[in-house]
Protein backbone atom coordinates (compact mmCIF):
# COMPACT_ATOMS: atom_id res chain seq x y z
CA UNK A 1 0.00 0.00 0.00
CA UNK A 2 1.30 2.95 -1.12
CA UNK A 3 1.62 6.02 1.73
CA UNK A 4 0.16 9.31 0.51
CA UNK A 5 1.29 10.95 4.11
CA UNK A 6 3.76 12.92 3.14
CA UNK A 7 2.19 14.00 -0.48
CA UNK A 8 -1.14 14.92 1.69
CA UNK A 9 1.34 16.87 4.66
CA UNK A 10 2.67 19.06 1.00
CA UNK A 11 -0.27 20.08 -0.02
CA UNK A 12 -1.32 21.02 3.15
CA UNK A 13 1.31 23.11 3.70
CA UNK A 14 1.70 24.39 0.03
CA UNK A 15 -1.92 25.51 0.36
CA UNK A 16 -1.90 26.81 3.79
CA UNK A 17 0.87 29.16 2.74
CA UNK A 18 -1.38 30.54 -0.26
CA UNK A 19 -2.56 33.76 0.10
CA UNK A 20 -5.73 33.61 -1.31
CA UNK A 21 -7.62 36.05 -1.78
CA UNK A 22 -12.31 35.18 -1.29
CA UNK A 23 -14.85 36.75 -3.30
CA UNK A 24 -17.67 38.32 -1.06
CA UNK A 25 -20.61 36.23 -1.50
CA UNK A 26 -22.57 39.85 -2.56
CA UNK A 27 -20.93 39.34 -5.70
CA UNK A 28 -23.18 36.74 -6.78
CA UNK A 29 -25.96 39.53 -6.74
CA UNK A 30 -24.15 41.04 -9.59
CA UNK A 31 -23.14 37.50 -11.48
CA UNK A 32 -26.72 36.39 -11.01
CA UNK A 33 -28.02 39.78 -12.50
CA UNK A 34 -26.19 39.33 -15.11
CA UNK A 35 -27.39 36.22 -15.79
CA UNK A 36 -31.17 36.57 -15.47
CA UNK A 37 -30.41 39.42 -18.16
CA UNK A 38 -28.76 37.31 -20.52
CA UNK A 39 -31.81 35.07 -20.27
CA UNK A 40 -34.34 37.20 -20.39
CA UNK A 41 -33.04 38.76 -23.93
CA UNK A 42 -32.87 35.10 -25.20
CA UNK A 43 -36.30 34.26 -24.16
CA UNK A 44 -37.27 37.84 -25.64
CA UNK A 45 -35.45 37.17 -28.60
CA UNK A 46 -37.02 33.80 -29.50
CA UNK A 47 -40.81 34.90 -28.24
CA UNK A 48 -39.93 37.66 -30.92
CA UNK A 49 -38.96 35.01 -33.53
CA UNK A 50 -41.93 32.97 -33.03
CA UNK A 51 -43.85 35.56 -33.55
CA UNK A 52 -42.39 36.51 -37.08
CA UNK A 53 -42.19 33.39 -38.32
CA UNK A 54 -45.77 32.10 -37.07
CA UNK A 55 -46.83 35.64 -38.85
CA UNK A 56 -44.40 35.52 -41.69
CA UNK A 57 -42.76 38.97 -41.28
CA UNK A 58 -40.78 40.26 -44.40
CA UNK A 59 -37.48 40.69 -43.65
CA UNK A 60 -36.24 43.82 -41.95
CA UNK A 61 -32.74 45.21 -41.02
CA UNK A 62 -33.33 45.42 -37.00
CA UNK A 63 -30.93 44.09 -34.85
CA UNK A 64 -33.49 42.57 -32.31
CA UNK A 65 -30.41 40.81 -30.32
CA UNK A 66 -28.99 44.42 -29.22
CA UNK A 67 -32.31 46.45 -29.38
CA UNK A 68 -33.58 43.61 -26.14
CA UNK A 69 -30.53 44.45 -24.23
CA UNK A 70 -30.32 48.21 -24.67
CA UNK A 71 -34.10 49.23 -25.56
CA UNK A 72 -37.84 47.98 -24.27
CA UNK A 73 -39.38 46.23 -27.26
CA UNK A 74 -43.22 46.32 -27.72
CA UNK A 75 -44.90 44.38 -30.86
CA UNK A 76 -48.56 45.30 -31.55
CA UNK A 77 -51.50 43.77 -33.31
CA UNK A 78 -52.96 45.59 -36.55
CA UNK A 79 -55.47 46.76 -33.96
CA UNK A 80 -53.08 48.49 -31.56
CA UNK A 81 -53.38 45.71 -28.72
CA UNK A 82 -49.71 44.78 -27.47
CA UNK A 83 -48.85 41.35 -28.22
CA UNK A 84 -45.15 41.15 -26.65
CA UNK A 85 -43.32 43.34 -24.72
CA UNK A 86 -39.59 43.01 -23.52
CA UNK A 87 -38.44 41.90 -19.84
CA UNK A 88 -36.68 45.23 -19.73
CA UNK A 89 -39.71 47.17 -19.85
CA UNK A 90 -39.98 46.90 -16.13
CA UNK A 91 -37.27 48.76 -15.57
CA UNK A 92 -37.99 51.55 -17.63
CA UNK A 93 -41.83 52.10 -16.41
CA UNK A 94 -42.09 49.33 -13.62
CA UNK A 95 -44.89 47.02 -16.22
CA UNK A 96 -44.44 43.56 -16.21
CA UNK A 97 -45.30 42.26 -19.45
CA UNK A 98 -48.16 40.09 -18.42
CA UNK A 99 -49.67 43.58 -17.28
CA UNK A 100 -49.91 45.13 -20.40
CA UNK A 101 -50.32 42.10 -22.98
CA UNK A 102 -54.30 42.89 -24.80
CA UNK A 103 -53.76 46.24 -23.99
CA UNK A 104 -53.61 50.00 -25.90
CA UNK A 105 -49.84 51.48 -25.52
CA UNK A 106 -52.06 54.64 -24.39
CA UNK A 107 -51.71 52.77 -20.94
CA UNK A 108 -48.65 54.70 -20.61
CA UNK A 109 -50.05 58.48 -21.45
CA UNK A 110 -51.33 61.05 -19.14
CA UNK A 111 -52.28 63.96 -18.60
CA UNK A 112 -48.73 65.72 -19.49
CA UNK A 113 -48.91 63.71 -22.75
CA UNK A 114 -48.82 66.22 -25.86
CA UNK A 115 -51.86 65.73 -27.91
CA UNK A 116 -50.31 67.12 -30.98
CA UNK A 117 -47.14 64.10 -30.81
CA UNK A 118 -49.81 61.55 -29.99
CA UNK A 119 -51.50 62.76 -33.28
CA UNK A 120 -48.81 62.63 -35.31
CA UNK A 121 -48.00 58.80 -34.01
CA UNK A 122 -51.62 58.44 -34.83
CA UNK A 123 -51.33 59.43 -38.59
CA UNK A 124 -48.51 57.83 -38.94
CA UNK A 125 -49.58 54.50 -38.03
CA UNK A 126 -52.66 55.55 -39.97
CA UNK A 127 -50.49 55.81 -43.34
CA UNK A 128 -48.03 53.03 -41.85
CA UNK A 129 -45.29 54.65 -41.93
CA UNK A 130 -42.43 54.50 -39.67
CA UNK A 131 -42.09 57.58 -36.56
CA UNK A 132 -39.88 58.44 -34.05
CA UNK A 133 -40.82 60.74 -31.46
CA UNK A 134 -40.37 61.80 -28.39
CA UNK A 135 -43.18 61.34 -26.04
CA UNK A 136 -44.16 62.29 -21.93
CA UNK A 137 -45.26 59.08 -20.77
CA UNK A 138 -46.10 57.71 -17.17
CA UNK A 139 -44.44 54.92 -14.79
CA UNK A 140 -46.80 52.02 -13.61
CA UNK A 141 -46.13 54.71 -9.94
CA UNK A 142 -47.72 57.14 -11.53
CA UNK A 143 -44.43 59.36 -12.36
CA UNK A 144 -43.86 60.83 -16.07
CA UNK A 145 -40.73 59.81 -18.01
CA UNK A 146 -39.40 60.94 -20.93
CA UNK A 147 -39.46 58.21 -23.88
CA UNK A 148 -37.97 58.40 -27.31
CA UNK A 149 -39.75 55.90 -29.68
CA UNK A 150 -39.23 54.27 -32.91
CA UNK A 151 -41.93 53.01 -34.58
CA UNK A 152 -42.01 50.82 -37.63
CA UNK A 153 -45.44 49.15 -39.21
CA UNK A 154 -44.53 45.15 -40.17
CA UNK A 155 -45.49 43.38 -43.27
CA UNK A 156 -45.79 40.07 -44.31
CA UNK A 157 -44.44 38.48 -46.96
CA UNK A 158 -47.65 39.24 -49.21
CA UNK A 159 -47.04 43.37 -48.81
CA UNK A 160 -50.13 43.27 -46.43
CA UNK A 161 -49.80 44.55 -42.42
CA UNK A 162 -48.75 42.48 -39.67
CA UNK A 163 -47.86 44.12 -36.82
CA UNK A 164 -46.51 47.50 -36.01
CA UNK A 165 -43.49 47.56 -33.54
CA UNK A 166 -41.58 50.02 -31.27
CA UNK A 167 -38.58 50.49 -29.83
CA UNK A 168 -37.90 52.52 -26.72
CA UNK A 169 -35.67 54.13 -24.52
CA UNK A 170 -36.25 56.12 -21.01
CA UNK A 171 -34.76 59.90 -22.92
Amino acid sequence: MINFKEYEDAIAMYHSALNIKTVPVCSWDFHNEFLSSVKNVFLDLNKLNSIALQNKWSKNDWDLNSSLKEEVVIVTDVKLNIIFASHNMKKMNGYAESEVLGKSPKIFQGKATSKSTSSEIRTAIVEQKPFEKTVLNYKKNGAIYVCFIKGFPIFNNKGLLSHYIAFEKAA
